[in-house]
C-alpha cells in the first residue's frame, strides 16, 4: 500500500529572523511577502523597482512531519519535491539531507533514516540566486551575453547571472516581461511511504503507426524494495494484460507490446477527433493491489518533413502521414509569480486558442516546461506543442556540472511530458544560433565580437555540447517518437554559413522582425515568407480596463513613467506611434489610442498571417507572437494579463480560420485565393460585390468553385483599372463571400487605400438584443470601421472589431469565460470614428 501525503501547511521568514509567517506552498517568496502585505503589489505602478532587494537574500521554509509507527514502518519513506525554485538546502531535524539547484528538476529522496517516531521538522533554506552566481562571471572569466537580462535594475551591473541559474530566464526580466528573480516552492511537496513496489514511470513507445494498425510497446518502471514476484495489469482501452514478473530490489524495467487494429487515431484541432485511450497499470502482490497509475493517451504518428524541392528544403510537420499547417502562436508564462496560475487561467487560454482556430502553441525557451494541466488541456483539445528547452536569447556554460545538470532536467522534463500526445516538436532554445552566427563574421547580435579568439572557440565548443550534443542525444533516447530541432529559427544544421537563418531562408523556420524592430511596413509580410514562420508580432497596449489595475488617470500618457516602464521594449511606444501615423487616423486621447493600438495591431498581423497561409504549401506554418502576458504591459500578446482578448485575438480568429478568403493587391492586380486546411475537397459559390461605403452595389460577380484540400489556390484575378475605373479608392471596398445554401464560409471585406485614408463619417450602430437566439443584432446608418463590442462580465465575443456597411446585418454572440454557452450582458458599442 503506498501512502501519499501532500505536504502544504508551511511557514517562511527571512534565514536570520526569528518570526515565521505563514507560507503558501505551492508559492514563491514575492507572493508570499505580497499576501503578507510586507510588499506592495510589484505590478503596480513603478513597484517593480522597490522589490529588487527580495532576490538578495536567503529565505528558509520549513514544515512539520507528523511520523507515527506505522508510517516509520515503511522500507521506503520518500520526500518528492516537483519544483524547488532555484538553490536549495534541504535538513530534516537540523541535518542536511540534499542540496538542489534546478529550478525543472523533479527530487526524490529516501529520507526514512532521518525521521523519528512524532514530530519532525523539514526545513528548505533557498540561497539567494543573486548572491550564488554573483562571482561567476569573474571566476568564468566571461561575461555571458544576455541582451534580455535586466541586471541594471537588478542592481548587478553588468553582471548577466541568469545564464548560470538552471531556472525560468524571464524571471531576470524580458522586454515584454519583469525583473523578479523568485524563489520558492513552485510546485507540489509529497511524502510518499511504501514497502513492497512503487510505480515510477509508464511510458507508451509508438513504435509503429497507422489507420490501419499500431504497434505499441508499454515500458513499466517499478521499483522494488526487495525482491519479489508481483503480478501486473495493463489495461489499454479495451485491451487487458496480465503479466506476472520477478522484480530485483531497485528499478525494475517491464516491457509489454499491445497491437491495435483500425486503432482511433488522436487528431489536431480541424482534422479530426483528439480521441485518447484510457490506460491503466496495477501492480499486486497475493491479490492485494500496491499500486496504480491512470491515463488517457492518443495514438498519433509525428514527423519534421524536411526534404529538398525546387525552392530550397521543406519544413513542416506530419501527423499521421497528413501535411499540417501549424497556426498558432508562441506562449509564454501566465504570471511573473506561476504557482498563481489557476485551472481557470489555463482553461481560457487553451479555450481561446481553441476559439481561434489555432491548432499550435509554441513553449517558448525562456519560460517553463509547461505544468501538466497546460498539456493535458492540450491534448484535450487537439492543440500541437512545440516544447522549447529553456535556454534563450544568451551563450550559456559548458562546465561538465552545468551540462550534467541539463542533462538530468532534460530526462527529467521528457520522460514527464512523452506521455502527452499534443507534444510533437522538442527545440534546443530560442534564437540563439542566429545570434551568435558562429559562420557569418559580421552577422549576428554583435556577441562574438566581443571576446577573443579563444574565448569565442570555447563559447561556441560549449554551445554545440550543449544543443547539438547533450539535448539531442536525450531526445533521441528518451522521446525518440517526436523530432528534434537544435535552436530556431535555424536554417539547416549544416555546420557552415548555410545553418544560420540569416534573413527569411528557403528552408528551416524563420524569425521575421523587420516588420516592428526593423521598422518595414505592414506590406513587407507579403514579400518574406519563409517555409515556417515560428516568430513575427506587432505590439500594442492592453485596454483601459487593464491599465487602470496599474496607473493613476495623472499618468494616463504613453510617455508618462508608470506607462514608460509597463513597456519593455524601448522604442515600443514611439513604433506603435509611428506606424500608427503610417496607417490609421491621429486618437483624440488616450483611451482612444489605447483602442487604436489594438485596431493596428490587428491590421498588421492579419497581413502576416494571410500572406503565409496564401503561400502553402511552401510555407507550412505561422505561429505569431504572442499569445499572452505575464503581467498588466503594452506587449506583442493577442491577449492581456486578465484574459481580454484584444482586437488581434479577433483577427486571428478570422484569419485562422479552416476555410479562408484571402485578398491579395499586386502590381495593381487583385488575387483572391481560397485557402483550405480540411481534409475533404468542396464546391462552393464565390460571390464578388464592389460597393461604395453607403452600401450600395456597382458591380457583382458569382462563380462555382472547386475548393482543393489541404491547399490554397488562387481561384479568380482582377484588373483594378478595369474594377475601379475612375471611382475614388477611398469610397468603395470589394466584399468577398465565399459559401453555400447552408452556412456562409468566410467573408472578408478589401480596402483600396489605408484605413487612415478611408472616407468616415458619423455613423448610428443599432444593437438589438436578441435573446431567443441569444445574439446582439447589430447594423449601422453609416459604413462603420473597427466596431468595438465591451461588456463588464469577464469573457468574449463571437466577433470583434469588424467592420459594417449600411445595409449588413451581423450577429454576435457573448460566451462568458470558460463557459460555452452564450449570454447577453450589457455591452457598449463605438468604431473607428468615434475615436478620432
Amino acid at each position: 500500500m503506498i501512502i501519499k501525503r501532500q505536504l502544504t501547511e508551511w511557514a517562511f521568514k527571512q534565514e536570520h529572523d526569528t518570526r515565521w509567517r505563514q507560507a503558501t506552498v505551492p508559492g514563491t517568496i514575492h507572493t508570499d511577502l505580497i499576501d503578507h502585505q510586507l510588499i506592495h503589489d510589484p505590478f503596480y505602478g513603478e513597484e517593480e523597482k522597490h522589490v529588487q532587494w527580495v532576490d538578495k537574500v536567503n529565505w528558509v521554509y520549513q514544515t512539520t512531519l507528523d511520523v507515527d509507527k506505522d508510517l516509520l514502518g515503511n522500507d521506503h519513506i520518500k520526500l518528492v519535491f516537483h519544483g524547488l525554485d532555484t538553490y536549495t538546502d534541504i535538513a530534516i531535524n537540523g541535518q542536511s539531507v540534499y542540496k538542489t539547484e534546478n529550478m525543472f528538476r523533479r527530487y526524490t529522496m529516501d529520507v526514512k533514516k532521518y525521521l523519528h517516531q512524532g514530530e519532525n521538522t523539514l526545513q528548505v533554506t533557498f540561497e539567494s540566486p543573486i548572491n550564488r552566481d554573483i562571482m561567476k562571471p569573474l571566476t568564468t572569466g566571461v561575461n555571458y551575453p544576455a541582451d534580455n537580462d535586466d541586471s541594471q535594475l537588478g542592481g548587478v551591473g553588468q553582471h548577466k547571472l541568469s545564464v548560470f541559474a538552471r531556472k525560468a530566464p524571464y524571471h531576470y526580466g524580458w522586454d515584454w516581461g519583469p525583473r523578479f528573480v523568485t524563489s520558492g516552492i513552485w510546485k507540489p511537496v509529497e511524502l510518499v511511504a511504501y514497502s513492497v513496489a512503487k510505480i515510477e514511470d509508464v511510458y507508451v513507445n509508438q513504435k509503429e503507426v497507422s489507420e490501419e494498425y499500431a504497434q505499441l510497446l508499454i515500458s513499466i518502471e517499478i521499483e522494488a524494495s526487495r525482491s519479489m514476484s508481483v503480478d501486473c495489469l495493463l489495461q489499454y482501452g479495451d485491451i487487458r494484460k496480465h503479466i506476472t514478473c520477478d522484480l530485483q530490489k531497485g528499478t525494475n524495467h517491464l516491457e509489454v507490446p499491445v497491437n491495435l487494429t483500425h486503432p482511433r487515431l488522436w487528431w489536431s484541432r480541424g482534422l479530426g477527433e483528439a480521441y485518447r485511450y484510457n490506460v491503466q497499470v496495477s501492480v499486486s502482490r497475493n491479490k492485494q493491489v500496491i499500486d496504480t497509475t491512470t491515463f488517457k493517451h492518443g495514438i498519433r504518428k509525428v514527423a519534421l518533413v524536411r526534404d529538398h524541392d525546387e525552392h530550397g528544403q521543406t519544413f513542416y510537420l506530419k501527423l499521421n502521414d497528413v501535411p499540417v499547417f501549424c497556426k498558432g502562436a508562441n506562449h509564454i508564462p501566465n504570471d511573473s509569480f506561476i504557482p498563481r496560475v489557476t485551472k481557470e487561467r489555463y482553461e481560457h487560454e487553451i479555450n481561446s486558442a481553441v476559439e481561434a482556430n489555432m491548432n499550435m502553441l509554441r513553449v517558448w525557451g525562456g519560460g517553463i516546461y509547461e505544468q501538466d494541466i497546460f498539456y493535458e488541456l492540450c491534448d484535450e483539445k487537439g492543440l500541437l506543442v512545440w516544447q522549447d528547452f529553456m535556454f534563450a536569447c544568451s551563450m550559456y556554460p559548458g562546465d561538465p556540472s552545468f551540462l550534467e545538470n541539463v542533462r538530468q532536467e532534460a530526462i527529467d522534463q521528457t520522460k514527464r511530458l512523452r506521455r502527452y500526445a499534443s507534444v510533437v516538436l522538442w527545440c534546443g532554445n530560442n534564437e540563439i544560433d542566429v545570434a551568435w552566427a558562429e559562420f557569418e563574421e559580421n552577422a549576428g547580435w554583435g556577441w562574438k565580437q566581443k571576446y577573443s579568439d579563444t574565448v569565442r572557440k570555447q563559447l561556441w565548443l560549449d554551445y554545440k555540447n550543449l544543443f547539438h550534443g547533450v539535448l539531442a542525444e536525450v531526445t533521441s533516447n528518451v522521446v525518440p517518437n517526436e523530432p528534434y530541432w537544435p535552436s530556431s529559427p535555424l536554417a539547416d544544421l549544416t555546420h557552415d554559413k548555410e545553418q544560420h537563418a540569416l534573413g527569411v531562408k528557403t528552408s528551416g523556420d524563420v524569425h521575421y522582425w523587420d516588420v516592428w524592430h526593423g521598422k518595414q511596413p505592414f506590406e513587407a509580410y507579403n514579400e518574406n515568407v519563409g517555409r515556417f514562420m515560428s516568430e513575427y508580432g506587432f505590439q500594442s497596449f492592453p485596454s483601459i480596463e487593464t491599465i487602470k489595475t496599474f496607473a493613476e488617470p495623472s499618468a494616463y500618457d504613453i510617455s508618462s513613467d508608470v506607462m514608460s516602464h509597463h513597456q519593455k521594449n524601448g522604442a515600443g511606444n514611439q513604433l506603435i506611434k509611428t506606424y500608427m501615423d503610417k496607417y490609421l487616423p491621429e486618437p483624440k486621447d488616450f483611451e482612444s489610442f489605447l483602442y487604436m493600438s489594438q485596431v493596428l495591431q490587428a491590421e498588421g498581423i492579419q497581413h502576416a498571417i494571410e500572406a503565409h497561409r496564401r503561400n502553402k504549401p511552401y510555407c507550412m506554418g505561422t505561429l505569431y507572437w504572442q499569445m499572452n502576458d505575464c503581467w498588466p504591459v503594452a506587449s506583442w500578446s493577442s491577449i492581456d494579463y486578465f484574459g481580454r482578448w484584444k482586437a488581434l485575438h479577433y483577427q486571428v480568429k478570422e484569419s485562422f480560420k479552416d476555410v479562408l478568403v484571402s485578398i491579395e493587391e499586386k502590381n495593381e492586380q487583385l488575387n483572391i485565393f481560397i485557402v483550405s486546411d480540411v481534409l475533404t475537397s468542396q464546391s462552393l459559390t464565390l460571390s464578388v460585390s464592389l460597393l461604395d461605403l453607403a452600401g450600395q452595389v456597382m458591380k457583382h460577380h458569382q462563380s462555382e468553385v472547386d475548393v482543393a484540400k489541404n491547399m490554397s489556390q488562387c481561384v479568380q484575378t482582377i484588373n483594378l483599372s478595369e474594377l475601379l475605373g475612375d471611382m475614388p479608392r477611398d469610397t468603395v471596398v470589394l466584399k468577398v463571400e465565399l459559401g453555400n445554401k447552408e452556412n456562409v464560409v468566410d467573408v472578408k471585406k478589401h480596402y483600396f487605400v489605408s484605413t487612415k485614408q478611408l472616407s468616415l463619417e458619423p455613423a448610428d450602430i443599432s444593437v438589438q438584443r436578441d435573446e431567443t437566439n441569444h445574439c446582439f443584432n447589430i447594423s449601422t446608418t453609416a459604413f462603420a470601421k473597427s466596431i468595438e463590442l465591451k461588456s463588464e462580465e469577464a469573457g468574449y465575443f463571437s466577433m470583434n472589431y469588424f467592420d459594417l456597411l449600411p445595409g449588413e446585418t451581423v450577429n454576435v454572440q457573448f460566451f462568458k469565460r470558460n463557459q460555452l454557452t452564450p449570454e447577453l450582458p450589457e455591452v457598449t458599442i463605438r468604431s473607428l470614428i468615434d475615436t478620432i
